[in-house]
């Protein structure tokens, strides 16, 4: 018989769960041992980030700029500017609701009774370099591989994104689990899990409400364009909503997505094209869910926060997310950076994003590929069979 294995979503959960039942029974010595866990992991995760991002980001950008063409141009266009804008957009919505549902500085007061649990040792990981450094970096060895003759480079990103991404799957994936529980079970102990949970059960509701009228807009867009029903439009693409709930992967939700833009009336050879790149460039969903759950962190902390600070914070994780591995979580992992570099995020702050972030993984996933068939739609419109210059 096949042996069970529950998805990373259950073990999340479970790690929730468990963290926050056990931390009112466990003895401080023995939660030590999971804060030492947490402590090498969170060094581990650290020196990785500037690895992902160059990982990622160098193939990414060589394989675009290896694709010239106006059709590839308006394409990446659209993606990058709906992805900023459903940054933007949720983070005025969460800056106008936040603050009536959560409650400044919840996070970080510790009760009375509560123990703030330290490791018995921890190991120092520093990083290769920064964030920056590494954007840098993979801008300036993308290009060059995309404008380049030469192929062994170009082997040699795809293979080191290779293994960034197992290490992903085959280190950080299975570990997980462990430090969110050592997380919740912290928290549960210092007295502060109560108003965390609470604060984010009231904004979990916000966020799926947002990304259902983030659709709504695309594709009224869209349909300014095609001159037909959005909401006809956006039920045909409801199988791949549904799919993308399930698989939590835009890359596996490929064929699907191919599909039902076609069923929209997208011609075959654009759809072929545009569906495949925004799988790895339009990531809407994603940034709404990161952007709100970094607003609400940032509140419960009192940390000061503006609009120009998540702008730039927006405008660099578009850019940072693109091509994030076929994984549970891959645009959370891409993001770290940023989080702590340009909105000041500590460790725990992390973890907790890494939490939030996979607990509505799969709703995220669902509105990226949902979206990417309003691109297609205008798009086409351009480039397709009926456009005037294709005839």
């Amino acid at each position: 018989m096949k042996k069970f294995k529950p998805g990373l979503l259950i073990q999340i959960l479970a790690a929730i769960a468990l963290g926050i039942a056990i931390g009112y029974v466990m003895p401080v010595w023995a939660a030590g041992i999971f804060m030492t866990f947490n402590s090498l992991f969170s060094q581990l995760l650290g020196f990785l980030v500037p690895l992902i991002i160059v990982g990622f980001v160098t193939p990414a950008i060589a394989e675009i700029g290896n694709r010239a063409g106006k059709v590839l141009l308006l394409t990446a266009a659209i993606a990058y500017i709906a992805t900023v804008s459903s940054g933007l957009l949720s983070y005025f919505t969460a800056e106008a609701t936040f603050p009536n549902l959560i409650t400044p500085h919840s996070l970080g007061t510790q009760l009375d009774n509560g123990h703030d649990i330290e490791p018995y040792f921890t190991v120092s990981i520093p990083p290769l370099f920064g964030v920056m450094t590494a954007l840098v970096l993979a801008f300036m060895t993308g290009i060059g591989i995309a404008y380049g003759k030469g192929t062994v480079l170009k082997r040699g990103a795809e293979e080191f994104r290779d293994i960034v991404a197992a290490t992903i799957r085959t280190v950080i994936i299975p570990l997980l689990p462990i430090y969110i529980f050592g997380i919740f079970l912290n928290m549960t102990m210092s007295g502060q899990v109560a108003s965390v949970l609470s604060s984010f059960l009231k904004i979990i509701g916000i966020i799926f409400l947002m990304a259902a009228v983030i659709l709504i807009l695309q594709y009224c867009i869209a349909a300014l364009f095609v001159k037909r029903n959005p909401f006809k439009l956006l039920l045909t693409m409801l199988p791949a909503y549904f799919t993308a709930l399930g698989t939590q992967s835009s890359a596996a939700t490929i064929p699907v997505t191919l599909r039902q833009a076609i069923k929209m009336g997208v011609s075959e050879e654009i759809a072929g094209f545009v569906i495949p790149l925004c799988a790895t460039i339009h990531m809407s969903g994603s940034t709404l869910k990161i952007v709100m759950c970094a607003l609400a962190l940032m509140i419960m902390q009192g940390l000061p926060y503006d609009l120009p600070m998540f702008a730039g914070f927006i405008a660099m994780l578009a850019i940072t997310i693109i091509a994030a591995p076929g994984i549970p979580g891959g645009a959370i992992m891409a993001s770290l950076g940023l989080l702590g570099s340009m909105l000041g995020f500590n460790e725990q702050d992390q973890a907790l994003m890494i939490a939030l972030y996979i607990a509505m993984d799969s709703f995220g996933t669902a509105c990226n590929v949902t979206g990417d068939g309003f691109i297609a739609l205008i798009v086409d419109k351009f480039f397709g069979k009926n456009h005037p210059a294709t005839r």
